[in-house]
């Protein structure tokens, strides 16, 4: 099953006879379903606003290059340290020779046992070492054959350049969940890079880092090669690859120009037209590092760079025009206004023929080519001049898969030795817990404040609002009290009170003692049909029975970003859940900073010796919580997830992003949590495991 796909762990569907028909007649209460995402969208503004006031203060040129400087001190910071460089390993499987190139079909190891599958199309005539370039491909199917890439590397190579292709992970040849018909498990692309993206996180990677680490071990390939001339390389991808071109933009200094094509905008436009984005596009921390697209560009300058775009792309063209100006004005501060030039094509996503267009005439340019194929000026390119000779395609003929073949049978996982992505994962998850020490007490909840990056100092009670009681049929009590409790602006969580009376005002002061219940999904499906909920209110009759929807579940159940598609790989949960990561708070670490700030709510109104319960995902709130905080006295759980440990090291898992938390075993393990609330009377039902 693919990451987050189908309900994760499904509820527990028992219902009492009298309760079960009205239950299944009432769909669950979701009164704030864009709340997430104006939160959101609220948080990138902030940030974005700050980035335009970085950018207005440089003045000058020095100004300028300092920036550059930061930006790429930035970029690497938020991708992480890059591992050791290790032999290459290149092999070539295959020639094939064509009438103005030949097509070397190549195998390097970007990592030991990470087998890179890759076409070097190599021009015939040539004087002396070659202009060269990196090409980066999008998702598709085939990867390096597909048919627009193989399109713009014979193009350069009749142009007169050396260019290699290469085969992203999770597509072409380099598919890691292969079956036994060497056909993806998962799905070729997007699933694959999710699925293998998502479990990185746990362990401390990201999943860009690795797709770019291909592309920096393809550029050291290329500067083996006599044909290549070093100081004229450049590297150009659509789509995921336009992605891709992007970041290596910012994290190697050594490219001499640079063409994304169908990427480029702003991370504000993807998030306000609720665009979902692969694991890789989603750069960690990227927001509180004051990051945009911009500045991955930007970390070239002053060398020459074209954004390429569409009129009619899901990837707004307002972002890659604001993108544009941006990187004109640092460009004019360094003196090199003309070497930033935006395109936009007129029809809709892909590397079609006007971007190759636009792509060859400006790479001519920098690389200093005449060029036959040169008639006018292109339209529709802004510079400073608006002058880029016009260079049209060669003639094009599309090769059969097999004939770029690295591989005999087309997949790197027939070769001898080879490792898949996860293979990785499940190693490091490994060492991480030989190397890692048991924490308890206070390193304990230092470390889980730490990677749940939490703020709780200085936070007074919560202010709430009350709302007219709830529909209660099916719940375990005559009636309900619905309470919205401020968390932070923007975000609010909701809470139920049970209880036999009617109640309209705020909670009635019944004792020190409370259960607080946190849902897997909805406090009123619930309230329905869990048999937990029954059984604790059985075994405490006397006790106050609260509820609590963190964000991003029931009453704030996103219905965005393709409503109807919570439960999917690239549906809502992901979106927020991958945000999360982009502005340096997990959204399990959010859920949890709820369930705290739910327990002060409860504090002040006269609740301070709490029993806390969790179902699912929600056992994962009410597990930090338990820890972090001293008035949690009794703890149990439900289908809780037996370690992050056992997803890292399993192929396949069901839990999605929005569950596992970023790092967290480089410091410590949900055992370590359970083993501390021992002393808090844990009790486990049913635990789950990957």
């Amino acid at each position: 099953m693919a990451a987050g796909g189908a309900a994760a762990i499904p509820l527990a569907t028992s219902l009492c006879p009298s309760t079960a028909q009205a239950a299944s007649d009432q769909a669950p209460l979701n009164r704030f379903p864009r709340m997430v995402q104006e939160f959101f969208v609220q948080q990138l503004r902030q940030f974005e606003n700050e980035h335009r006031r970085t950018l207005n203060k440089l003045e000058t040129e020095d100004d300028a290059r300092q920036y550059v400087q930061s930006v790429r001190r930035r970029c690497r910071q938020s991708f992480g340290q890059n591992p050791p460089k290790t032999p290459l390993a290149a092999r070539v499987t295959a020639r094939v020779e064509r009438d103005a190139y030949r097509i070397e079909n190549v195998i390097f190891e970007s990592r030991p046992g990470f087998p890179v599958t890759a076409n070097l199309y190599i021009p015939n005539q040539s004087s002396g070492p070659m202009p060269a370039v990196v090409g980066t491909c999008g998702h598709s199917h085939n990867g390096k054959a597909a048919e627009p890439y193989q399109a713009f590397a014979q193009g350069l190579a009749r142009l007169g350049y050396v260019c290699l292709i290469f085969d992203p992970i999770g597509q072409g040849e380099r598919l890691q969940y292969p079956d036994a018909n060497l056909k993806s498990e998962i799905g070729v692309g997007v699933r694959e890079h999710l699925y293998a993206g998502n479990q990185q996180f746990l362990i401390d990677e990201f999943f860009g880092n690795w797709r770019a680490w291909d592309g920096i071990r393809a550029l050291d390939y290329l500067l083996t090669r006599p044909e290549v001339d070093p100081a004229r390389i450049g590297v150009t991808g659509n789509s995921g690859g336009g992605t891709m071109t992007t970041w290596l933009c910012g994290l190697d200094d050594r490219w001499a120009m640079g063409a994304p094509s169908c990427f480029v905008s702003t991370f504000r436009r993807n998030l306000e037209n609720e665009l979902p984005q692969d694991t890789e596009q989603c750069p960690p921390d990227v927001f509180p590092l004051g990051l945009d697209h911009s500045d991955f560009l930007a970390a070239m300058a002053p060398k020459p760079v074209i954004i390429l775009a569409k009129e009619q792309d899901f990837f707004d063209v307002r972002g890659a025009e604001e993108t544009y100006q941006r990187l004109r004005r640092l460009y004019k501060l360094l003196g090199a206004e003309d070497n930033v030039a935006l395109f936009v094509g007129p029809s809709g996503h892909g590397y079609s023929q006007e971007n190759r267009e636009a792509m060859y005439s400006w790479f001519n340019r920098t690389a200093g080519l005449t060029d036959q194929q040169t008639a006018g000026m292109f339209d529709g390119v802004l510079s400073t001049t608006g002058k880029l000779a016009y260079t049209t395609e060669p003639e094009i003929t599309i090769e059969k898969d097999e004939t770029l073949w690295c591989t005999e049978q087309g997949q790197v996982a027939t070769l001898q030795g080879t490792q898949t992505i996860f293979d990785f994962t499940r190693e490091k998850s490994q060492q991480l817990a030989d190397a890692r020490a048991q924490p308890r007490g206070k390193a304990l909840r230092s470390a889980l404040v730490d990677v749940l990056k939490l703020n709780l100092e200085g936070l007074a009670a919560p202010d709430y609002r009350n709302f007219a009681y709830l529909r209660a049929a099916g719940y375990p009590s005559k009636y309900a009290m619905g309470y919205t409790v401020a968390i932070e602006p923007g975000i609010n969580a909701a809470v139920y009170r049970l209880t036999d009376t009617r109640w309209h005002a705020r909670p009635p002061r019944d004792g020190k003692r409370a259960i607080l219940y946190v849902a897997h999904l909805s406090s009123d499906a619930e309230l329905r049909n869990e048999p937990m909920i029954r059984d604790l209110i059985e075994s405490e009759p006397e006790t106050p029975f609260f509820t609590i929807d963190v964000r991003g579940i029931g009453e704030s159940l996103p219905g965005t970003s393709q409503p109807g598609t919570f439960h999917s790989p690239y549906g809502s949960d992901y979106f927020y859940a991958i945000h999360s990561v982009m502005l340096g708070r997990p959204y399990v670490g959010q859920k949890t900073f709820d369930v705290l700030r739910v327990l002060d709510w409860l504090e002040s109104v006269g609740h301070t010796e709490i029993h806390i319960a969790g179902l699912g995902w929600g056992s994962l709130p009410a597990t930090f919580a338990a820890v972090l905080s001293d008035r949690v006295q009794q703890v149990t759980l439900k289908n809780a997830l037996t370690s992050y440990a056992a997803i890292a090291e399993s192929k396949h898992y069901d839990w999605p992003l929005s569950t596992l938390l970023p790092g967290v075993l480089t410091r410590l393990d949900l055992p370590d949590c359970y083993a501390e609330l021992t002393s808090k009377q844990l009790k486990q039902i049913d635990p789950k495991g990957a």
